[in-house]
């Protein structure tokens, strides 16, 4: 077993990582020339100084470190002289770090990285979307040197994991932990606008409501079965995906807490977890973590640079994104019992079905396999649930109708407390400003 790990660029996470068998860990800047597949209000602030150190730090406790340069869409600004300029000042400052590898989704900048970096190995993101033989085949013609294949689309897919196991000779990589919905319709988009987030030149500078991620998570809240019919691979399950010849697991997320990064690590390692599935697989509503952790520590100055933005949003209307973000345990730890529980281990078996047919083309209201195992191994606070949905339909009201950015007569309801004038709707409407 080979595990990829996310980091948070704290140094305890290295030294935690020496007792398992990882080999590797992943992350990058918040913006860069290229962006990546996190926000930035989502990454914790990284100067280079400090990302150099940290991976001469994982160098020196035999762990190589893994750039991420996996935008799905750089907006053509890779083949001009400026962006030119721009990719390559930042691949030559990553060798001169130490940097093992970098991971990219363009074709074009696997060519660029492996003609003008040599000294670079070059892996191929989940985002580049190789869930079939051809693909691989294809990736590995160009150069790759490892392929992380499309979770959404490949992971309940056993038969065809096997065959592009087979149909190629570079290393494969799985993720394992991520929870979005298997096969999801959402996902184009997602990738690209994530990818527009996280790059420095960007006209938005860093601004970004994560529309996919909401729709995804109250999709999830409204119907339980979604929680499974997703794309985790359970530790338990992992000898399985061994058996099909993988070896090289990639475990996120970026900027969780130490403790539960160390927690997940640990549950991969032993292929074992006792628990609530949700510790290994959603990026929030963390238990057993103290509010003065550096997760939490976000104060006025990450508010002002990544959400007070009146020039591109109505910043009253912001605030029902922050009511959700607090009831949903996004912005503090959990103190009590957890309003949504997948108990793991009552998804003992639950893969067996995936060893005879995948999801491809399959109809789940017929199929209702996701159904019973959600139906024993899923509990959820009714009153939360409430709570949480209403304020859903609040963010999508104002997201839908248009009062998320203006004043728009006849929208939303009537003796609305956060509808606001109209001329704090107008205010610093020049559609570039910070505020």
């Amino acid at each position: 077993m080979r595990l990829s790990v996310a980091t948070n660029f704290d140094p305890a996470l290295v030294e935690a990582m020496r007792e398992f068998p990882v080999v590797e860990l992943f992350g990058k800047l918040r913006e860069d020339a290229v962006g990546g597949g996190r926000a930035p209000y989502q990454l914790a602030r990284v100067s280079r100084r400090r990302l150099a150190a940290h991976v001469q730090h994982a160098r020196r406790s035999g762990i190589a470190f893994n750039y991420l340069l996996n935008a799905s869409c750089l907006g053509n600004r890779e083949m001009t002289r400026a962006g030119q300029k721009e990719i390559g000042e930042l691949a030559g400052w990553l060798c001169d770090i130490g940097v093992a590898s970098v991971t990219v989704s363009s074709p074009y900048l696997l060519a660029l990285i492996k003609t003008r970096y040599p000294g670079l190995k070059v892996r191929v993101s989940v985002f580049g979307g190789v869930d079939r033989v051809r693909k691989a085949q294809m990736w590995e013609e160009m150069g790759a040197d490892c392929i992380v294949l499309d979770s959404i689309l490949v992971n309940r897919e056993l038969a065809a994991l096997e065959r592009i196991r087979k149909s190629v000779r570079c290393d494969l990589e799985l993720l394992v932990n991520n929870n979005c919905l298997s096969g999801c319709a959402l996902s184009p988009m997602h990738m690209n606008a994530l990818s527009h987030a996280g790059q420095a030149w960007h006209g938005n500078r860093g601004f970004f409501i994560d529309w996919c991620f909401l729709r995804c998570a109250g999709m999830k809240l409204r119907d339980p079965v979604n929680y499974l019919r997703s794309e985790w691979i359970r530790p338990e399950d992992l000898p399985v995906y061994e058996g099909l010849g993988y070896d090289l697991f990639k475990i996120a997320e970026r900027d969780i807490p130490t403790p539960l990064m160390v927690t997940r690590v640990r549950a991969y390692a032993g292929r074992r977890y006792e628990g609530n599935l949700l510790d290994l697989v959603q990026p929030y509503a963390f238990r057993g973590v103290r509010e003065d952790d550096p997760y939490y520590r976000r104060g006025l100055g990450w508010i002002v640079r990544f959400f007070l933005r009146p020039g591109l949003v109505n910043p009253v209307r912001m605030l029902l994104l922050k009511r959700l973000a607090d009831l949903c345990h996004m912005t503090r730890p959990l103190a009590e019992e957890a309003p949504v529980y997948i108990d793991n281990r009552a998804l003992d078996g639950f893969l067996e079905r995936f060893r005879e047919s995948g999801c491809r083309d399959v109809d789940c209201g017929e199929c209702r396999w996701c159904h019973e195992f959600a139906r024993k191994a899923i509990r959820i606070d009714d009153a939360y649930r409430a709570r949480v949905l209403e304020a859903y339909e609040e963010v999508f009201r104002a997201l839908d109708d248009g009062s998320m950015w203006e004043y728009l007569p006849g929208k939303g309801r009537e003796g609305d407390p956060l509808l606001p004038r109209p001329s704090l709707a107008g205010a610093g409407d020049d559609g570039g400003g910070e505020g």
